[in-house]
């Protein structure tokens, strides 16, 4: 049976760090990975959404996970996504991450065109040969990639003895049961919306992966605490309290990327730099929102943690 210790917990999608002339910058990559072994999170998720995945380069996206992997140092477990949208690219970027030894690989299906199952099944299969040595994790964003994971392509990728783990960012929490239960003892299910970490950890999911647990870690760390403590009433107060930073973060002008990042650079003096076009950058109209969203954490993690 595959260690799945390893993925049971809060562990952060990793921020696109770059410079002030908008390169790829390793040493706030460093940084950003060392303000999570700070935090005490679980592991990082590099290269997905939140780290801009689909406008950087192979090149790009293979300098950030080496600077992960060498400022985290083995205290972090590191699941590094891979998808390309093309397969040669994508098993490029397999490769490197497992030569770098993370624990899993991740990837989306392909995007704008809509394949048969079974090409989606060969894409991520043909990816996971370039690993054969690591864990294969399918990330089922079905409102984003244009495709869901259903159960008849879920049963078929089940043949791989790679697939571990399926990052789990549909809404329905349903999903997760499902996932769950087909895929039987052992196999991991990541609760993917942050929204709803709280019923995503009752219905069985093993751990988180979020785009916005980085800027407030504190808070969904409690959050699994108090569902694993079974007090669900205090961990539903702190979702809400999330959920109301979230909420008010999607309120600027600038991309939700953008926001988290500069509450970053209020909060924790940890500068990552912005983000990459056609990502919206911040306004000087944001920063008052922005403000207000980092004293809302504040707040809460005074009121909670």
């Amino acid at each position: 049976m595959k260690n799945i210790s390893k993925y049971q917990g809060i562990i952060p999608a990793f921020y696109a760090c770059y410079d002030d002339q908008g390169a790829v910058s390793p040493e706030r990559v460093e940084a950003l990975t060392k303000y999570m072994i700070k935090k005490g999170v679980k592991g990082v998720y590099v290269g997905g959404s939140s780290g801009e995945c689909i406008y950087q380069s192979v090149e790009e996206r293979k300098l950030v996970l080496e600077h992960v992997m060498k400022a985290a140092e083995g205290k972090l477990t590191v699941i590094a996504h891979v998808a390309c949208n093309n397969t040669a690219d994508s098993m490029e970027l397999a490769a490197h991450a497992e030569s770098l030894g993370v624990d899993a690989i991740a990837a989306i299906p392909p995007i704008y065109f809509h394949l048969p199952e079974h090409a989606i099944a060969q894409y991520w299969n043909d990816i996971s040969s370039a690993a054969p040595n690591t864990d294969f994790v399918i990330y089922n964003i079905p409102q984003l990639a244009g495709v869901a994971l259903t159960m008849s392509l879920f049963k078929e990728m089940r043949k791989n003895p790679q697939v571990a783990a399926v990052k789990n960012s549909s809404m329905p929490v349903q999903d997760i049961q499902m996932f769950k239960m087909e895929g039987g003892e052992g196999f991991v299910v990541f609760n993917g919306p942050d929204e709803q970490l709280v019923s995503g950890l009752a219905m069985g999911a093993d751990g988180g992966i979020g785009g916005t647990y980085a800027v407030m870690p504190e808070l969904y760390l409690k959050i699994k605490e108090f569902v694993e403590a079974g007090n669900l009433a205090e961990a539903q107060k702190i979702q809400y309290a999330a959920d109301a930073v979230i909420y008010a973060m999607c309120e600027c002008h600038g991309n939700l990327y953008a926001v988290m990042k500069e509450i970053l650079r209020i909060r924790e003096g940890l500068d990552v730099g912005g983000v990459r076009k056609p990502l919206p950058e911040l306004i000087p109209e944001d920063m008052e929102q922005v403000k207000k969203c980092a004293a809302m954490i504040d707040e809460a993690i005074k009121a909670y943690c």
